[in-house]
């Protein structure tokens, strides 16, 4: 049982952290873009838009990279069970359940809903979100 739910306690925590740094980077990324096109942002609403972001994408798009993460380390843990993983696999398959959630967004949903990944770079950013997820609960479980 405390096995169980430290695993529990891990999962969530990771998958906490990757919506934060995911979300984080989405609206660092949709704000460049508008201060491309000549719009000025001050600090403060830069600040207030990164925030309201958090908060708002934290059902839709915190549900999905929880059970992104749900997937991604429950396979993994089941794996582990019989050919003892090492630690950097939950890290890079973290990245990788992001990369296959976005991109299984698009043709189920036909749009990308996550606009700071539109672009290759916001697109890693998101994949990075997910390494940063999977170190947390590679260093809770070890």
């Amino acid at each position: 049982m405390k096995n169980a739910l430290s695993w529990i306690f891990a999962w969530l925590l990771a998958s906490i952290c990757t919506f934060v740094f995911a979300s984080i980077a989405h609206s660092q990324f949709v704000l460049l873009e508008l201060v491309k096109i000549d719009i000025a942002i001050p600090a403060g609403e830069w600040l207030s838009m990164t925030l309201s972001d958090i908060i708002g994408l934290s059902v839709g798009y915190g549900g999905a990279i929880c059970v992104a993460m749900l997937l991604c380390f429950g396979v993994l843990s089941l794996i582990n069970k019989r050919f003892n993983l090492p630690v950097w696999s939950y890290i890079i398959f973290a990245a990788l359940a992001m990369a296959v959630m976005l991109l299984a967004m698009q043709p189920i949903l036909n749009v990308t809903l996550i606009a700071g990944a539109r672009s290759t770079m916001g697109f890693i950013a998101q994949c990075c979100a997910g390494l940063i997820g999977g170190y947390v609960f590679a260093r809770l479980r070890a």
